[in-house]
């Protein structure tokens, strides 16, 4: 079998694998590199995901790459325009003829004697299996299945003769136009969905166990308006982009320290969007505090207009059972259905389903800690992109990407071939992902841990990752670097290849 050979290999052609190749051709002109991407399209989630009004939960200055502005005018953007700016990019900077499209990797395999990775890939178009070898490894395929959503098993639901959907499927000739609705979910895609389909059909109805944050925010932002008046977009991009990460880290700052405000916030704003004696407590107000789920942003108020308008409603109840034409609640109600949509969320999946080994030993995802929230612990040569929980996921790519290329550069400086994280000697460890949503929390057992301090711990701070990231030290306490003759030497807080957790 014929091997190929490159300097880097990124796993995924989505907004995050895209920016990672850009950045390293930029930074690192020199280095040869592939993306493997196991679909057939490049996008990623804004290429899979096609549910009617499919948008961005995040303003598109900040979920745009920091080297090529965001020209669109809406700040929340749909997700056509989303896929078209990541194809864009990739036509721009020569991306596009380094894909490998319908590249599903199954494994990889360290060798620390080579300072290779040796990476097994099924090519679901042909049926082949394909191996290349590569120095560095850079996963950008995101944290969840694409192949299948989240659906709780459902009483009943085989007796409904309606059509039941799941957004991460959605069929290209649904047709809702003059239909009763039912939405069953409260988040991101719920909030998205509802004032979407409301548009055609006869009435859609939000079905929730209990409430989310919802907040309302212009789908253009004013200040961008303003500067594109009279600068070039290269020169407003950057400074709409630091306002509105600097708004977001305040929210989120004031957000833990002093929650019952932001509620109160929260709750009046959606009030003032309401009629007039709307049961705001029960449909608006969750149990929880801001920002332990993501908060769901609905571009002016679009959500509230089509409840307003009487289009669309929003139920707090728990199925009893799923009925031939809909769904009966716990409380006796029935909602007549001529189509279900199941916004129930999504399966996690770390890295994609590959299997990791080094030096022969299965790496155990769950045992390893993450550094800088990037690499993980034992792995040698090794990086994934996790984006950040509370902000643009991009923020936290465009870091992640440019630190990789700057190890690159450090090793070649330095003679060395290897980079090895070493997990902290501390037992005080919490999973990666900090969110209290229901597909976290369903899979947290599978996912890496971070420690309690910096470098070992994703402080979910932009400003404050910058400084670290970008001008930090590459040499610290969390690292070893070495050559292939020369493994890293094990103290008593270090994990070298041969140390790390096995499953």
């Amino acid at each position: 079998m014929a091997t190929d050979h490159v300097d880097v290999l990124i796993v995924g052609a989505g907004l995050s694998g895209i920016g990672a190749a850009v950045h390293l051709r930029r930074a690192c002109p020199e280095k040869s590199y592939a993306v493997l991407e196991a679909r057939g399209a490049i996008g990623g989630t804004w290429d899979l995901f096609r549910y009617p009004g499919i948008r961005s939960d995040s303003d598109m200055y900040t979920l745009g790459y920091s080297f090529k502005p965001w020209t669109n005018p809406k700040a929340i953007a749909d997700g056509d325009s989303i896929r078209e700016y990541v194809r864009d990019t990739a036509r721009e900077h020569g991306v596009e003829e380094h894909i490998r499209f319908h590249h599903r990797v199954t494994r990889a395999e360290w060798d620390s004697a080579t300072a290779r990775w040796t990476v097994h890939a099924h090519r679901d178009d042909t049926g082949e299996d394909v191996v290349l070898t590569c120095a560095f490894l850079h996963t950008c395929s995101g944290y969840y299945r694409y192949d299948a959503g989240y659906t709780p098993d459902f009483p009943g639901v085989e007796r409904y003769a309606g059509q039941l959907v799941h957004p991460q499927h959605w069929p290209e000739d649904l047709d809702w136009a003059g239909k009763r609705v039912v939405v069953i979910g409260s988040g991101a895609t719920a909030v998205t969905l509802v004032p979407a389909m409301a548009e055609r059909a006869a009435h859609v109805t939000m079905l929730q166990r209990s409430p989310t944050y919802v907040i309302a925010l212009p789908s253009r932002d004013p200040l961008a308006d303003a500067l594109r008046r009279w600068l070039p977009a290269k020169a407003a991009y950057p400074v709409v982009r630091w306002k509105n990460v600097l708004l977001g880290v305040a929210n989120f700052q004031l957000s833990r320290r002093r929650p019952g405000l932001v509620k109160n916030f929260l709750r009046r704003a959606a009030k003032g969007r309401l009629p007039v004696g709307y049961d705001i407590d029960r449909h608006f107000s969750p149990r929880y505090d801001p920002w332990d789920q993501r908060l769901c942003v609905v571009p002016d108020g679009d959500l509230f207009d089509a409840v307003s308008a009487g289009r669309a409603s929003v139920v707090t109840d728990t199925i009893d059972t799923f009925t031939e034409g809909g769904i009966r609640l716990a409380s006796g109600e029935e909602l007549p259905a001529d189509i279900v949509v199941t916004a129930t969320g999504l399966n996690l999946l770390a890295l994609g389903g590959m299997t990791v080994t080094v030096d022969g030993r299965e790496v155990d995802l769950a045992g390893t800690v993450a550094y800088k929230g990037m690499m993980l612990s034992g792995v040698p040569n090794f990086a994934m992109t996790i984006g950040y929980t509370n902000a643009s996921w991009t923020l936290k790519a465009d870091l992640v990407a440019t630190y990789v290329c700057r190890l690159l550069r450090h090793l070649d400086a330095t003679g060395q071939q290897i980079v090895t994280p070493v997990a902290p000697a501390t037992g005080d460890l919490e999973p990666i992902i900090d969110l209290k949503s229901g597909y976290v929390l369903r899979a947290v057992d599978q996912l890496p841990k971070q420690g309690p301090v910096a470098p070992w711990r994703l402080h979910q701070n932009y400003p404050r990752d910058v400084l670290l990231m970008r001008h930090g030290r590459l040499t610290d306490q969390g690292v070893r670097f070495s050559r292939a003759a020369a493994p890293p030497a094990a103290g008593p807080a270090e994990q070298t290849p041969a140390d790390v957790p096995v499953a």
